[in-house]
């Protein structure tokens, strides 16, 4: 379509990624481009070999479907979950809403590969306003320990919801079923919170799930909290469970990401509505946060993001600060010393402010031998950053600002509060 050639990740909202039978990735975003000439309504579809360099490819559905039009009034698609289903075929649960409303549906598309012919199957989940509490939009699908599926929705108002789903027919498997609540937030920040995704990670044989809280437009930022059933109950590295009203709103969730910049690189600002790539099999595979962010000089610019996903010592998911170069690219020429000088980013909690790298000493405390040289391959290690303790995974990474593989870190202190860091001065 014209226009579309040099978009590349540009314009993609709400992305989830995933790996076709013949090797390449496919992304599926929110028609966020959709109201300009040329460009089309529905869901749109890029395509990519390596992770890095993407092509629009076009759209899996034309339009909105009439069902979902007729119950929500929507112009466009949001938010489509794509997901392998067992028998072979491939699923997609996609929003159809209007902004602020929560007369919504989430329908279901089906087809034999990523690229399509997409089918409609019409719609599996509708709320009303005035009705319904919850808001039918921003699906995705998590196999639970047992490999049976179940579909987590959800956006401000009473919150975020899962609930199983049929294996068969991947409909809801109780009809008219809304689920149970997981987590919410306190009307004071009037229920900011939506885009929830969660993984299953069978080596901690627990749940992890992630949020985006507050503003879309400019103060998004990814909360995690783990849990040992699917339904829950969830909680944040401190133990706050992700229903609870009584503590202060912005300290419930363990903030993974949020606006920060490097210094000679550009700022990002609200990064949010994350899923996650599995790409590989058992302990060979490799975890990557895909999430859409606002360019902060213009936040009228966005563009979607892949990050590395890691896991630190106590089962914690933590990302890369810098944005996935591709695994060549980010390979360290000889193995780097863990002490030095380190550019680092704390993400504290209750800031929605652009947080910037501060020049940090880095050591190793006694159970690391100082000095000790990486190859660049993630390992979970304590780092001792300027005074404080970190529960942290170190690896390389991609200095986009310096243009050279280095080392980067990313973990928690224990008030649960997120560091990251790229070295050098």
């Amino acid at each position: 379509m014209e226009g579309t050639e040099s978009w590349g990740l540009r314009h993609a909202h709400d992305p989830t990624v995933v790996r076709g039978d013949d090797g390449t990735y496919y992304m599926f975003s929110t028609d966020a481009a959709a109201v300009q000439e040329h460009i089309p309504s529905g869901v749109h579809i890029r395509t990519s070999e390596d992770l890095v360099t993407w092509r629009f490819l076009g759209t899996a559905v034309d339009g909105v479907p009439r069902p979902a039009r007729e119950w929500s009034g929507a112009k466009g698609l949001w938010a489509p979950e794509v997901v392998r289903w067992p028998g072979g075929q491939w699923h997609m649960y996609y929003s159809a809403s209007t902004f602020g409303s929560n007369t919504s549906a989430i329908g279901l598309a089906v087809a034999p590969r990523p690229a399509g012919p997409w089918e409609d199957r019409g719609v599996i989940l509708a709320t009303s306003s005035g009705e319904s509490t919850q808001n039918a939009i921003d699906a995705a699908v998590t196999f639970d320990r047992d490999g049976e599926p179940w579909l987590t929705y959800g956006s401000f108002f009473s919150g975020i919801y899962t609930l199983r789903l049929d294996p068969a027919s991947g409909r809801p498997a109780k009809e008219g079923d809304a689920g149970a609540l997981i987590a919410r937030r306190h009307p004071s920040v009037e229920g900011a919170i939506e885009g929830a995704f969660i993984l299953y990670r069978r080596e901690e044989d627990r749940y992890v799930l992630f949020t985006s809280y507050d503003s879309l437009f400019s103060t998004y930022n990814i909360r995690v909290a783990v849990a040992e059933h699917i339904e829950g109950p969830y909680r944040d590295l401190n133990g706050t469970l992700m229903t609870d009203l009584e503590a202060q709103p912005t300290s419930v969730g363990t903030k993974i990401l949020g606006s920060y910049g490097f210094d000679g690189d550009t700022a990002w600002s609200a990064p949010g509505h994350n899923s996650v790539l599995v790409d590989g099999e058992g302990e060979q595979s490799d975890y990557y946060m895909v999430h859409h962010v606002r360019f902060a000089e213009d936040p009228q610019q966005h563009m979607a993001q892949l990050r590395r996903l890691f896991f630190t010592e106590a089962g914690w998911p933590v990302v890369s600060p810098q944005p996935f170069a591709g695994h060549e690219a980010e390979a360290l020429d000889a193995p780097e010393s863990l002490a030095g000088m380190w550019r680092v980013v704390k993400l504290e909690p209750s800031s929605a402010a652009v947080a910037h790298a501060i020049p940090m000493e880095v050591t190793a405390p006694a159970e690391v031998v100082a000095g000790k040289e990486y190859d660049g391959a993630p390992v979970p290690v304590r780092l001792d950053v300027a005074g404080t303790e970190l529960d942290a995974v170190v690896f390389a990474s991609w200095d986009w600002s310096r243009e050279r593989s280095v080392l980067s870190f990313s973990g928690f202190s224990a008030d649960g509060i997120a560091w990251f860091g790229t070295k050098g001065d």
